[in-house]
């Protein structure tokens, strides 16, 4: 009668790889007399180092990510003798002298890591700085990226737990991209209602004047991220340009699976190709959805720093003084405007016409609210 095998046997391996991942990195390793007592306390089982020795041979084998010290020494040859059963040193004949082989001791076993600590932490930063996930959410996804980093990884951003919670927040946020994803790879447009802040604090629909919820149908092409906001780059079915739309102020989203989008190169000024991402963010800084035009401006040198910041390295220069200098780029002109006020009088429009009109009645405006004529 064969004996019942220990069903811990086989799980073996898998406590071995679990207590590696929960207690090891580069910097904390471990040895397999520790890792046999914590696989006692946490399982309540007692593998002995012969059998822990050969199933962390079958892991390394198998690529499982175990990484390990390894020390070499000089160790006799040793053969079994047929008639006693022991095992003796093999004797070289023409020395008279113990055979010698170099044997491999490992120890300090530990997991490698898929991502390099500073790489974790440069994703909890950009997370816990993003401005459109609900606080709870934020906080789970930071520690299941710091889970990534190795266990002693908490202590040296103790910071992304101590984010206040302040800003209302949409929970439907990741149900959004679920859903925005969907339609936009099997090319269906979307209705939603879309989300602005009342003096409450709080987020209400936008409504019809006679205090309906409005409905937003859009043919959806891409989703990007913008100065820690998230944007549906999308059309109106009755536009012939692009709009964009804040994710996280989307809620009670609906595929319509009836209705296919709008072709993204049937837009006039797609230049009929397909939509260019990269050229799109840089055209539009605020992500505000209106024409595109050849904007020219002046603007002083102590904003360079600004001006690439934004607008990338797309744009020409002429007319460069010690001070000033002319800028031409293509971009989107409400966000050009956005640009000149956030950073006037340093930024002065030039061309198109109407758009430095705009400007200059804005600050026109501006002057008489300040001199309290209005």
């Amino acid at each position: 009668m064969k004996p019942i095998p220990d069903p811990t046997e086989n799980l073996l391996p898998l406590y071995m790889l679990d207590i590696l991942w929960e207690n090891t990195d580069e910097e904390y390793r471990i040895s397999l007399t520790e890792i046999g007592e914590k696989i006692r306390l946490k399982y309540g089982t007692t593998p002995n180092r012969k059998t822990l020795r050969r199933n962390m041979v079958a892991l390394v084998e198998s690529d499982a990510g175990i990484e390990y010290n390894v020390r070499k020494k000089k160790s006799p040859v040793q053969q079994r003798n047929s008639e006693t059963g022991k095992l003796e040193k093999v004797i070289d004949e023409k020395t008279g002298k113990p055979l010698m082989e170099t044997i491999e001791n490992w120890s300090g076993y530990y997991i490698s890591r898929d991502f390099e600590k500073s790489e974790i932490r440069l994703l909890i930063d950009g997370l816990v700085f993003s401005r459109h996930i609900p606080h709870k959410d934020c906080m789970e996804l930071a520690e299941k990226l710091a889970n990534l980093a190795g266990p002693y990884f908490k202590s040296h951003v103790r910071h992304i737990f101590t984010r206040p919670d302040t800003m209302p927040q949409n929970p439907q946020i990741f149900y959004n991209i679920e859903l925005l994803d969907e339609a936009i790879h099997t090319g269906k447009k979307v209705e939603f209602s879309y989300l602005e802040y009342g003096t409450d604090m709080k987020q209400h629909p936008r409504t019809h004047k006679n205090g309906n919820v409005r409905r937003y149908r859009v043919s959806p092409y891409q989703m990007a991220a913008k100065d820690g906001r998230y944007y549906l780059i999308c059309n109106h079915g009755y536009y012939d340009d692009l709009a964009n739309y804040r994710v996280d102020r989307m809620k009670d989203i609906e595929i319509l699976e009836d209705d296919p989008v709008r072709p993204v190169e049937s837009l006039p000024g797609s230049g009929k190709g397909q939509l260019d991402l990269a050229r799109y963010m840089n055209e539009h800084i605020y992500m505000f959805g209106q024409q595109n035009s050849a904007v020219k401006f002046r603007i002083r040198k102590s904003r360079l720093n600004d001006l690439i910041d934004n607008f990338g390295t797309n744009i020409s220069f002429s007319g460069e003084t010690d001070e000033e200098v002319t800028v031409i780029a293509m971009v989107n002109e409400m966000g050009m405007l956005q640009f000149a006020k956030n950073y006037a009088p340093d930024v002065v429009i030039l061309e198109p016409k109407p758009l430095a009109e705009e400007m200059k009645a804005w600050a026109e405006e501006t002057l008489k609210r300040y001199q309290g004529k209005e």
